[in-house]
Order: C-alpha cells, then structure tokens, then sequence
C-alpha cells in the first residue's frame, strides 16, 4: 500500500500520561504539546526547517483550537508551515499518521510532522444559541461526560458497547478479571531497570503548577495498583455486566509526536540509519451499530490483507483498550494470545488522553520490534461511533 513514507528511528516521543485533573490540567493542550515537541525537536538537534507540513491530532476543543495546526506550528518553532487539524476520536493519531504517510507517498510532502494532543481534565463545557427554544433556552454540552455517556447515532454509552460483545462472544468476568493482571504485569515490565524501556521514547513535559511555578513531568500519573484480590472486591458497573472498573480505562492527559518523511530524510534524521521504519499499511472499519470494541477487527483484517500478512506474521501488535473486552475480542477473531500483545503497557493501564493513546502504542511496538531484532508491526483500536484504524509498519 505504501512505499515511500518512513519514520526515523527515534524519530518521535511521547510524554507520560497523567490521569485527568493530575499534574496537566492546567495546560491548554495544543500549547503544552507544541511547547514540549519544541524542546524535543532542540533536544534532538533536528532543525524545525526540516519540517513542512503539520498534522495536529486532537479531540477535546481548547482555547484557540479555530487556528489549530497553524497556532501549534507557531509555537513548535515553524511559524512559517501550514497544517490541518484531524479529530477521530481514539484513533486520532493512526490516522493522522496515515495522512502524513499518504502525503510523503505522493510526493506533496516530503517531511511532515504529527503532533496528537488531548487533555481530558477541565473539559469544555459547550452552548449553542437555540433561538427556537423557549425563552431563547440554549443548547450545552459537556465534551467528555455527555460524549462517553451516550453516542447520538444510538443512545448508548462507551460502556454498553464492551457490555454488548461481552454477551455477544460469552465472554466472562473471570476472563476479564485474568487478562487485566496479565496487562499490568506488561506494563510493569516497561518500568523494570529504573524504565529502561519508557526512557527509550519517553519525553518530560513541564507543566504549569500556578502563575508563578512551573514542574518536570517524567513518569506517568495516577496508574493504579491492583492485584486479584482488589479486582474479585469489585461490582460489575452495569447490572448483569461483566466489566468492573479495574477492566477499563481512566481519562488523562498527554501529548505525543511523530515525523513522517521520506526514506532517505528518514535515515538523515535517523538515531541509527541501519534501523529504517516504513510505513506499509491502513485499515479502517465501522462495526455494527454499538459494538465499538469489535471494529479493530476489521480494520486489522482489511490493512493484513492489503499488503498479504496475517496476524501470526507481526512482531508485536498493540491494541489501544478502553475496556479489557477489546483485547479478548480481538485475539478470538483474529486467532492469537491475548497475553503475547500489548506488551510494555496499554492505554487500559496507563490511561486514555485520546488524541495520543495510538501514537504512544505505535512508539512502544516500534520499540519493541527493535528490541526482537525487527519485523512488522500493527498497531489499532477503537473510537467513537463504532468507528477504527489499524497502521502496520515495518521494523528493519
């Protein structure tokens, strides 16, 4: 499917993720996201002439989003470059992925650079003019409780959705219960020898404390402990459900960035140039009506085949998972172990901003593949409307 489009290696970052109303609540995301790709991008010596064209990947309106990538491109250090803006819920950062992978393949790119920001805490609160109300009554919304609640197309909540596939496939609390220690150990894997695996890719953010003091932020924030003990103690949420909280997500927030260029700047900007990463595939799909954690499926199905892979062929595969359900659905209709993926950590533990939860998993299974010696990828997930992506790339 692609040819040309490649990442270099190390060519991307990712923050930690602080649970919602932590330590980056009160930072306007695109601001803190441009600000900290700035300090990376000085970091890493890359000069910000290099980059022509941004993606800025978000989901949650902040203050200023009209101007969006141009706002972002501005404080990054490329005032001059011009750029969209692309909103697809949780699988906002494949798909911006995939945009800059399509521009460098024909050839209207040559270097682009994603940035994927999101903050959950302090989320909007929305009104719109109503003028055929009573009273001239308006219209509000809540931009994170409202859309998690329900999905306008059919009035069911995030939650019904996993509640809906758990029944559907007869999956068990048992099950659920045993697969979500199984992720928990993988993310403690990732903090093993002080974090010698987040540190390959992990990025510090400075947040704001108050007007006058600012902090480093390097470890993700408010992941929770649990054991078998603590997830037997805990009630289904939904009545005849299967789903505690300690088999779902918390909100957070986090930023991300990720340069997609072609196969020779790639290996200019490259850490190590004997390491190419190309891009090679995209998949997307829309389940049926409230079954959101089966989408995944069909869009891995649909980027394996375009370039004649089978799961059983990628070397590590990350599966963003709001609920647990989504993984044991997944290995079922695809045929693998759900304990052989999401290694190192998933957004099932270590929170969901949205706009950058895919982009961190794509980063952590390149790192991984690096570290088995190189192979193909696959990274996806679900969103909102039933909706999801799946990007595979190659390692080496």
């Amino acid at each position: 499917m692609f040819t040309k489009a490649y990442i270099p290696y190390r060519g991307y970052y990712s923050t930690p993720f602080c649970k919602w109303q932590g330590s980056m609540q009160h930072d306007n995301s695109i601001e803190l996201g441009a600000k900290t790709s700035k300090r990376w991008l000085e970091q890493k010596k890359i000069d910000p002439k290099e980059i022509e064209y941004l993606y800025l990947g978000l989901t949650i309106g902040q203050h200023r989003v009209f101007f969006g990538s141009t706002w972002a491109a501005y404080l990054m250090g490329t005032p001059d470059i011009p750029g969209m803006t692309i909103m697809q819920a949780c699988s906002t950062s494949t798909t911006t992925v995939y945009n800059a992978a399509a521009a460098v393949e024909l050839g209207n790119v040559n270097t682009a650079y994603c940035l994927c920001v999101d903050r959950c805490s302090n989320g909007p609160h929305t009104i719109w003019p109503n003028p055929l109300g009573p009273g001239g009554e308006v219209i509000s919304e809540n931009w994170n409780m409202d859309n998690m609640a329900a999905d306008p197309s059919t009035g069911q909540g995030t939650l019904n959705t996993a509640e809906n596939v758990a029944k559907k496939h007869g999956f068990t609390r048992e099950q659920a219960d045993e697969l979500v220690l199984i992720r928990y150990k993988q993310y403690d894997d990732a903090l093993a020898n002080d974090r010698a695996f987040q540190k390959r890719y992990m990025f510090p953010a400075e947040v704001t404390v108050s007007r006058k003091e600012k902090k480093i932020v390097e470890c993700d924030e408010g992941v929770p402990q649990t054991s078998r003990e603590k997830l037997a103690r805990l009630k289904p949420v939904m009545e005849g459900g299967i789903l505690t909280y300690g088999g779902q997500t918390h909100p957070a927030d986090g930023n991300m960035g990720i340069i997609v260029t072609t196969k020779e700047r790639a290996a200019a900007l490259s850490e190590d140039p004997n390491i190419p990463i190309q891009i090679v595939s995209y998949g997307y799909a829309r389940a049926d009506k409230a079954y959101m954690p089966e989408a995944p499926i069909y869009a891995s199905r649909m980027a394996l085949e375009r370039i004649g892979k089978k799961p059983q062929d990628m070397v590590a595969i990350k599966n963003h998972n709001p609920f647990i359900v989504n993984d044991l659905v997944l290995a079922k209709e695809l045929g693998i172990k759900a304990e052989e993926f999401n290694n190192y950590g998933s957004s099932l533990v270590y929170g969901h901003p949205q706009g950058p939860t895919t982009g961190r998993m794509l980063i952590e299974a390149i790192e991984e593949a690096v570290i088995k010696g190189g192979g193909y990828v696959m990274v996806t997930g679900c969103a909102a409307g039933d909706t999801s992506a799946t990007i595979i790339v190659k390692v080496g």
